[in-house]
């Protein structure tokens, strides 16, 4: 390895909307970028070895495990954290469901599931509750045995498909 392969590397990044410029060292992982720098907490690390899905973030619209992923690898990218969801005070409608189906007991892998699951809504129709499972069986779960879990993104699978049926029908 070369003195200049070990140097620290400009990089910038759009991370839930917000243009951030910092300086990393070639080997920080994005999420102790996301943890460390950014003060983005939410982003858990679990296994680090990509195994369990907590660090779950989307990339560009797609879920990565930050724990997997170098913090240069995502210059120029933009990256959206469980932040992005929702607040306290105003939850995203999965937040919401997850709350109302009791999908989190410990809440360590919720922020991982829920990331997971925002990529996984927007790109499949997840019909059956196999579907579902299928979708969510690379994150891992100790508390709630999954099946709150799977209510709640029941839930909003059959939401989203109410407003398609209600749009369709409205449509000329």
């Amino acid at each position: 390895m070369t003195h200049d392969e070990i140097q620290p590397k400009p990089l910038w990044l759009i991370v839930n909307g917000q243009v951030h410029e910092c300086v990393v060292e070639p080997r920080m992982l994005l999420s102790d970028l996301l943890r460390t720098t950014l003060g983005l907490t939410g982003t858990h690390v679990g296994c680090e070895h990509g195994v369990c899905g907590s660090c779950t973030v989307l990339v560009e619209g797609d879920s990565v495990r930050s724990c997997l992923m170098l913090a240069i690898q995502a210059n120029g990218l933009d990256v959206k954290t469980v932040e992005s969801l929702g607040t306290i005070d105003s939850l995203s409608p999965l937040q919401e469901a997850f709350r109302e189906h009791h999908g989190l007991q410990c809440g360590f892998c919720t922020p991982g599931m829920l990331m997971t699951c925002v990529d996984v809504l927007e790109k499949q129709p997840l019909a059956t509750e196999e579907q579902i499972r299928d979708a969510l069986a690379g994150n891992l779960c100790r508390c709630t045995g999954y099946q709150g879990i799977v209510n709640a993104v029941r839930s909003c699978v059959a939401t989203r498909n109410a407003m398609h049926d209600a749009a369709a029908i409205a449509e000329p």
